[in-house]
């Protein structure tokens, strides 16, 4: 083990000493009153309550199969059979209180109380069979005015190792002492399967949420995003009940003006990576609230997509992966303990969970003014849209219902062709309500604090993929100087046929061949036909919200000429 990361240990054990107490093992300084779980659980298991960092560590390299300690100091763990999200097997009880309120659809599949109340059951069961079990407490929000408190009861430490990075994590002895009773509480037997034969039931996982009961349940599946994106969803329900806008979306702040940025964009498509900039402080990258105030995180860490992850590249996040971060599903060296972040053998989905207090910039407490910048980042693969358009307030709505982002389909020999993926809000997965309520409280914000909008390609330009190469990160960090700095908005523009985004004609650092996609393509032809292509499936997938969209809001999409 080297200096670095004896040191990092060292200074975790003297902030957080653990011991050993008839209920299980606690941090010494935040010792907590004895918790009620349920009247269910039989209290034979060891309750670990609030551990340290290198109790949960101990703990994982002990018991559970997998766990190594890297040469950075990160505890390694695989997550079974399952490396992703199960958006299929997602359900929420349908019950009086919110039925009304609900988006239900292929997104929000519907459940009956008797269905979750005998997966809460086994899922209990499961626990009560442990010897050990893991309770974490933590507040998802930063702002107190609108933060819930979260209760986490699981049985592997992985896994509450994961939530005491993603939940914020009280702040001292007397705040865990006087927490109380959550708000909401996450039932984590993932490692037991669902029932297959039970009515709701697609397969053997199961991801739950029951608004009335205030409780989740997980079965039959080990990835720990479940657990995120389960609070994820549950702000996306409750924070519009409050008045307030939930996003998918990260944000980072000015220092030196307190200027601030909201990223929107899907996985993959530099949302998390663009929003860790050296230069600005980082309030989340994942998850906020936007309300009269400001903005707030709802998090306390952030989870990083691993693959093809270098210091040159990514120099924030590559050096936050250190003791007391998780990382998922990675392959690493056998005696050096080194990762290999270009190996995706176990899944191309590794990833990293972190508390905010390893990006040196990140700001404390993670609350922001208005944002004067919101960004749209896509990753065109098409090779269709520009590295950067201004957007009007009818083409932010547009785009914000819509949701874009392609994929390279491609596991067939020889078939390159891109896929179009449609997101609503970029964020449909955790959306719980219509997405016109969410873009009509969008509206409101923008208009009323008079924020600019942009919307970014990080995807392909010059062809599509197989022909053209991918916008390079430098370049989409240079644009997003001259929009932090002001310039970009200076420079004049020319409308893109089809699309008719406002392209500006330079941006510092950046070549202007490349601004206008059209200049990029040798076949000219080809281009025509492609952009049309994208056009149609943009036209196509706007149809399900055609009804209550406005004829302005319709025409700010492309426009192909019959």
């Amino acid at each position: 083990m080297n200096q670095a990361v004896a040191e990092s240990i060292n200074k975790s054990l003297k902030s957080s000493t653990a011991e050993y107490t008839p209920k299980g093992y606690h941090i010494t300084e935040l010792e907590s009153d004895a918790i009620y779980l349920d009247e269910h659980f039989s209290g034979n298991a060891k309750i670990f309550h609030n551990p340290a960092v290198p109790v949960l560590y101990e703990q994982a390299l002990a018991f559970e199969h997998g766990s190594a300690i890297t040469s950075t100091g990160a505890l390694v763990t695989r997550s079974g059979v399952k490396t992703g999200r199960s958006p299929k097997d997602k359900r929420i009880v349908k019950e009086p209180s919110s039925q009304d309120d609900i988006w239900w659809g292929p997104v929000n599949i519907a459940m009956d109380d008797l269905s979750f109340m005998i997966n809460r059951e086994r899922a209990i069961d499961y626990l009560n069979t442990q010897e050990k079990i893991y309770v974490i407490d933590g507040y998802a929000g930063w702002d107190p005015k609108y933060r819930i408190k979260v209760r986490v009861i699981c049985a592997r430490a992985y896994h509450a190792l994961f939530m005491h990075n993603m939940l914020i994590r009280p702040a001292n002895r007397e705040e865990l002492k006087s927490f109380g009773e959550p708000d909401y509480t996450i039932y984590n037997a993932g490692q037991f399967p669902a029932n297959r034969y039970t009515k709701g039931m697609s397969s053997s996982s199961s991801i739950a949420i029951d608004f009335a009961r205030k409780e989740m349940v997980i079965l039959g599946t080990q990835y720990a995003g479940e657990m995120k994106k389960g609070i994820l969803t549950i702000m996306m329900y409750l924070m519009p009940k409050m008045g307030v806008l939930p996003l998918h979306s990260s944000c980072n702040q000015a220092r030196n003006n307190g200027d601030t940025t909201l990223f929107f964009g899907l996985s993959g498509t530099g949302k998390t990576t663009l929003s860790a900039d050296i230069n600005r402080d980082l309030i989340g990258d994942d998850e906020h609230v936007w309300t009269d105030t400001g903005c707030f995180n709802i998090e306390g860490g952030c989870y990083a997509k691993c693959i093809d992850l270098s210091r040159e590249k990514e120099p924030e996040i590559f050096d936050a992966i250190k003791f007391g971060s998780v990382l998922e599903n990675v392959v690493y060296n056998e005696y050096s303990r080194k990762v290999n972040y270009n190996d995706v053998s176990v899944t191309e989905n590794t990833r990293c969970a972190y508390p905010l207090e390893h990006i040196p910039n990140a700001k404390f407490p993670a609350i922001a003014g208005h944002p004067k910048n919101i960004i749209m980042l896509t990753c065109d693969a098409f090779g269709i849209l520009p590295p950067v358009s201004r957007l009007d307030a009818n083409q932010v709505m547009y785009h914000f219902i819509q949701g874009y982002t392609a994929k390279v389909a491609g596991t067939e020999v020889g078939v390159t062709e891109p896929t179009a993926t449609f997101s609503s809000c970029y964020g449909e997965p955790f959306i719980v309500w219509h997405p016109t309520k969410y873009a009509e409280m969008l509206a409101t914000q923008l208009h009323k604090h008079s924020a600019r909008a942009w919307l970014i390609n990080t995807g392909w330009t010059g062809g599509s993929h197989g022909v053209g190469s991918r916008i390079k990160l430098s370049y989409t960090r240079a644009i997003i100087d001259a929009i932090h700095s002001g310039e970009l908005e200076k420079i004049p523009t020319t409308k893109m046929d089809v699309f008719g985004f406002q392209v500006p004609n330079s941006c510092p650092g950046v070549p202007s061949e490349i601004l206008m996609p059209i200049n990029g393509w040798s076949d000219k032809e080809k281009y025509v036909q492609t952009m049309h292509k994208l056009a149609r499936l943009f036209i196509e997938n706007f149809k399900k919200f055609q009804d209550k969209a406005s004829p302005e809001l319709i025409a700010a999409g492309p426009i192909l000429n019959q």
